[in-house]
């Protein structure tokens, strides 16, 4: 037996000025055959468990392309079409195979490609012909669509936000698609549109009973995976929206009637499930009136894991108006701030302009008369089990405010992006962190409360009012019963 195992990895906000090019990927991964040689990251994770389980049995594994990039605008057409090209082309090299396996995300764009995971899917099943198990692991802030499921035997979505069980799923599926090959089940699935564009939290009820019961029913009466595709708002394709994909041992009736129900048990839960946004001063008088802190805000807008440059100052400056201090917030995409800082040293008191520099999203940038307080060349935070890449950072203070500046795009994951430079964010009332949910697994154990603030940004979170164009079907929130539309 032989399998097959490609990366594909980024997350396309189409309302974003960045562009997603060559570079964007390069600084992230690109590797090519040899990703499950090196430390996992968030799409070469399941690649390692891919080889682990083949070598485990001893069968043969063809490695292909592993790539993956930060979240941002429209991918460049053809750094995309280099990248499945080359994928397609090892796998013409590597037939005969008796299985492929793909780390996707399932919210990429492209020019001239609204749906990239259904364009490789389709070129894959192409070449390896109808019987042969395919099978993709998904983001869940996915856009699951009709070519994806045509061209697919299996999709597995991760389950958990924070993205915590990557791994997990990456072992199912690969017993789902070993199965599949060795003849012992025969996957076939189906998927149920929920009519609703939002963004969930697992991490509070009801939604954690939900995933629960998900859990639950999978391995019992021939249901062999149960996911929901939660979508990714910021994107205007064809296909936005939550979809729940069920995944039967030869019931397709059964795959569809359980999607069904489970599509529509969520969709009676939507007002229960939506989650709570405040206003800027609203988040700010709550974490005030705390006794004790660290009191987390979360600055969602300006998640750069949503493809949000990652340097605005709406948050920051409301702070300075109020005279808020005891404050920290991690952290601001601002090279040329990080490099002044490093030319001046620890210790140096220097002028400085920090944020407002990629556009209207990212307000005005601030000017501060900040002291030094920490370097790094190298900052590294945890991503769940594995490493997220800050690259060079700064940590400079003033005014009773402390802010963490890096040079390599992402979203705070973990208190690690503040304590690799020294500072110790227990010891803060206020932290203030940009991302929307993936700084939940590291940040609450030291946290008195969270809260999370809606405000200026590039991922608003008015979901009725996200300006679509390509999408046909009504939709909750817009309308609160599209099925009856």
């Amino acid at each position: 037996m032989k399998i097959f195992i490609a990366g594909m990895d980024t997350e396309t906000n189409t309302f974003s000025p960045i562009p997603t090019g060559y570079r964007s990927f390069a600084d992230h991964i690109i590797m090519h055959g040899d990703t499950s040689a090196h430390p996992a990251n968030c799409c070469s994770s399941q690649m390692i468990v891919w080889r682990r389980r083949a070598e485990e049995r001893q069968w043969g594994v063809a490695e292909s392309l592993c790539v993956t990039a930060e979240p941002g605008g429209i991918t460049v057409g053809r750094v995309y079409e280099q990248f499945r090209d080359q994928i397609m082309a090892d796998l013409k090299a590597a037939m005969p195979v008796d299985a492929v396996l793909l780390a996707l995300h399932g919210a990429m764009v492209a020019d001239g490609y609204e749906d990239c995971e259904g364009d490789m899917l389709r070129r894959v099943r192409e070449i390896v012909g109808p019987e042969v198990p395919v099978g993709a692991e998904l983001d869940l802030h996915c856009h699951t669509t009709e070519a994806m499921v045509a061209n697919a035997t299996a999709l597995i979505a991760y389950k958990e936000y924070p993205h915590t069980d990557i791994a997990d799923r990456a072992e199912e599926l690969f017993t789902l698609i070993a199965d599949a090959a060795m003849g012992q089940t025969r996957p076939t699935m189906a998927m149920f549109d929920c009519r609703m564009i939002n963004t969930y939290r697992p991490t509070e009820q009801p939604m954690r009973g939900f995933v629960d019961k998900m859990i639950e029913l999978e391995g019992k009466e021939g249901v062999l995976a149960v996911s929901l595709g939660h979508c990714f708002p910021w994107a205007d394709v064809p296909d936005v929206g939550t979809r729940m994909i069920v995944v039967t041992d030869n019931d397709p009736q059964g795959a569809s009637a359980l999607a069904e129900r489970l599509g529509r048990e969520l969709f009676r839960m939507r007002h229960e499930i939506q989650p709570k946004f405040m206003s800027i001063d609203e988040t700010l008088d709550l974490a005030l009136a705390e006794p004790e802190g660290p009191v987390v805000i979360a600055d969602v807008a300006d998640n750069a894991g949503g493809g949000a440059p990652g340097d605005s100052t709406f948050l920051l400056r409301r702070i300075l108006e109020r005279g808020i201090t005891d404050v920290a917030s991690s952290s601001y995409w601002d090279p040329v701030a990080v490099r002044f800082c490093h030319e001046a040293g620890v210790g140096a008191r220097l002028d400085l302009r920090i944020g407002g520099k990629c556009g209207r999203t990212s307000g005005d940038p601030v000017d501060f008369k900040v002291t030094v307080r920490g370097l790094s060349t190298n900052l590294v935070q945890r991503f769940g089990s594995v490493p997220n890449m800050m690259g060079e950072a700064a940590w400079v203070e003033a005014l009773g405010i402390d802010l963490i500046l890096n040079t390599q795009r992402t979203q705070t994951f973990h208190p690690d992006a503040m304590t690799g430079l020294g500072l110790d964010p227990t010891k803060r009332r206020i932290l203030v962190v940009k991302s929307n949910q993936h700084f939940h697994a590291g940040f609450a154990p030291i946290a008195k409360r969270i809260l999370y603030a809606r405000g200026g940004g590039a991922m608003g979170m008015d979901f009725a009012a996200v300006p679509y164009t390509k999408l046909k079907t009504p939709y909750w929130p817009k309308v609160d019963d599209p099925f009856a539309s």
